[in-house]
């Protein structure tokens, strides 16, 4: 028989009484301070209950009754949980464990939703399990499996696809390089019609400006936007852009950037950066360096090997110019500031796992490039939060601490606005009304660890 708490709570400046109850898995946070992510405010000395996966209330005027489960949040901070907007979930050839301990990295540092970003059939049974608790995971969304040249190469095949993917139940379309100017058309018209939102990479062929044009609910990578700065009357072929357009980095006009902005803007793209991909694998910095900081433990030894070498590989290569990455970069930085300021919006985003991005840690390196950037610490927290939010048109679901979300959100030792290095050790993280305690958290990463050196 469940244990039902029934709490009394008084409210301010009334003589009125309300009344809650708690099932035996509900939960009380108590004394914490909760930030407002859409200002930076903070409200401090409140109990957030917690029942059935939702946040039911909150309130600074209440006496904790005895037998009430009860988490500690005197002196701490709570945040939203983070979404990882640019995610990739296993496919089955990794193996459930690899699977399973994927997600868990995920949520080890805050992360309660993912966006999948190559989908996989697998993966829709796996967020319907995701969301009724039957697998310890963050939030998912997935893509469709590649659109790219290879994979819709006819106006025909777009048509099909696009219909069965959208069918089939896939949250987005995934696009990738390559597709031909005339079948980019039809997809979009396909997509319309069907009514499933595409997102990712830009084709050469088809340029920053159609694909903003074509109304894409998110440019990742801030893709095909160097390739726009690049003036007409430079006469190049689009195709010899290089790693998102580093082979035209010396012909950018940075006076085209606010056009694109504003074309941005105007057609609501949302654009996810994933810098940490560019500062990591495409930089200059040494690859045994990277390969050997601590995070890499979590990740299967062979992976980190294939990413060291990969990355000596890249950057001794004839065409890879130092002084050019830095140009490079700078660019990217000034895109990504101008984005988030006179754009639409900026979405938190990693690339992980890709080179050098292990999921979970890795959104710790986008939010320093962001910062890099000139991105303020509440709008970085506002890309991993809110914004994922109302891209995905669920204000008041998640994103925020508020009566009526689910419960997902990170304990901190101390307020993120003021230092994210803080979001590096949470407290404890709770999702969708599981609690993991940091005892939780270390004791599972010891076991990912010695999985990964030995893989």
């Amino acid at each position: 028989m469940n244990k039902i708490l029934t709490f009394l709570v008084f409210l301010t400046a009334c003589t009125s009484a309300q009344t809650i109850e708690l099932s035996n898995d509900g939960q009380v946070i108590t004394n914490v301070n909760i930030i407002n992510v859409r200002d930076g405010s903070i409200l401090t000395g409140q109990h957030v209950f917690v029942d059935s996966g939702k946040i039911v209330m909150i309130s600074g005027e209440i006496t904790i009754p005895q037998g009430a489960t009860t988490i500690d949040g005197n002196d701490k901070f709570m945040l939203p949980g983070l979404a990882e907007m640019h995610a990739h979930i296993p496919s089955p050839q990794w193996g459930r464990s690899n699977l399973n301990e994927t997600l868990f990295l995920y949520l080890s540092n805050g992360i309660t939703t993912i966006r999948g970003m190559l989908g996989h059939p697998v993966h829709l049974e796996l967020r319907e399990q995701a969301l009724s608790n039957e697998i310890l995971s963050p939030r998912i969304f997935t893509s469709s499996p590649s659109v790219n040249g290879n994979s819709v190469k006819t106006i025909e095949e777009a048509r099909e696809k696009i219909t069965a993917y959208q069918e089939a139940g896939y949250d987005f379309l995934k696009m990738h390089p390559g597709i031909k100017l005339e079948v980019f058309n039809e997809i979009v018209k396909t997509a319309n019609e069907v009514g499933i939102p595409f997102a990712g990479h830009v084709s050469v062929d088809v340029g920053i400006r159609n694909s903003l044009e074509s109304g894409y609910a998110s440019v990742d990578h801030i893709d095909g936007f160097l390739e726009g700065l690049v003036p007409e009357s430079a006469g190049v072929d689009p195709s010899t852009n290089g790693f998102f357009g580093f082979d035209f980095t010396d012909l950018a006009d940075l006076n085209n950037i606010d056009e694109l902005v504003a074309l941005s803007k105007n057609k609501q793209v949302w654009i996810v950066p994933t810098q940490s991909l560019f500062e990591r694998w495409f930089s200059p910095l040494d690859a045994d360096s990277i390969g050997s900081t601590p995070e890499m433990q979590y990740m299967p030894k062979s992976t980190v090997e294939n990413w060291v070498n990969g990355k000596k590989g890249l950057i001794s290569s004839e065409r890879y110019d130092e002084e050019r990455w830095v140009k490079f970069d700078q660019i990217r930085k000034k895109l990504l500031y101008a984005l988030q300021q006179d754009g639409h919006g900026i979405l938190l985003g990693s690339d992980a796992p890709q080179v050098f991005n292990v999921p979970g840690f890795s959104i710790h390196h986008e939010i320093k490039g962001m910062l890099n950037a000139g991105i303020t610490p509440l709008q970085a927290i506002q890309a991993g939060t809110i914004n994922p939010a109302k891209f995905f048109n669920m204000e008041g679901e998640f994103g925020e601490i508020i009566e009526g979300a689910s419960a997902d959100f990170l304990l901190l030792n101390s307020n993120p606005l003021e230092n994210l290095e803080d979001l590096r050790n949470p407290h404890g993280v709770m999702v969708r009304g599981r609690w993991l305690s940091r005892a939780d958290i270390d004791s599972q990463l010891v076991e990912i660890a010695k999985n990964a050196a030995n893989q």
